[in-house]
């Protein structure tokens, strides 16, 4: 639940971030203010947000620090279409799951798509849960292969 949670926070804050050029720190602000307010459409509660406030301030800073080459990474998986032509939802969703299978190594990369493809049932179209699923299968075949050297469990980049 408080990954989720976090989770879903952080594909906000991406999303924000790309729709107001907010930068990091002022979209998970804004999102965990929104968050901790008692009627807040997530059902959490304001201990549950401020417990994973870190773990979002993580995701968040991570995917932006490793934007670049996170999008060269699903650009080659990502048949018949441009990582800028995608949907800003699925985009942000694409970008936070390949981070966490890439960059950390405290997730295991089954429970890190699976998170990914019901964050996109929830926040994208009918489609997105497929679309996502495709993606990052294909991503996760060539895992070992891409994912950088020298991460231990529990570290992140």
């Amino acid at each position: 639940m408080k990954r989720r949670l976090a989770r879903e926070i952080a594909v906000q804050s991406l999303y924000q971030m790309e729709m107001n050029e907010v930068t990091a720190s002022d979209a998970v602000d804004m999102l965990m203010d929104e968050a901790r307010n008692e009627e807040n459409e997530m059902g959490a509660s304001a201990s549950d947000v401020n417990r994973v406030d870190q773990h979002v301030r993580d995701l968040v800073y991570g995917v932006t620090e490793h934007k670049a080459a996170i999008d060269d990474m699903l650009q080659q998986y990502l048949t018949g279409w441009q990582v800028d032509r995608l949907s800003r939802v699925d985009r942000q969703i694409l970008r936070l799951s390949c981070y966490e299978l890439v960059f950390r190594d405290d997730v295991p990369p089954k429970a890190a798509i699976n998170e990914a493809i019901e964050i996109a049932k929830h926040f994208g179209t009918e489609e997105s849960g497929k679309f996502v699923n495709g993606v990052l299968g294909k991503l996760l075949q060539a895992l070992d292969e891409i994912k950088p050297k020298g991460i231990t469990p529990g570290e992140h980049n």
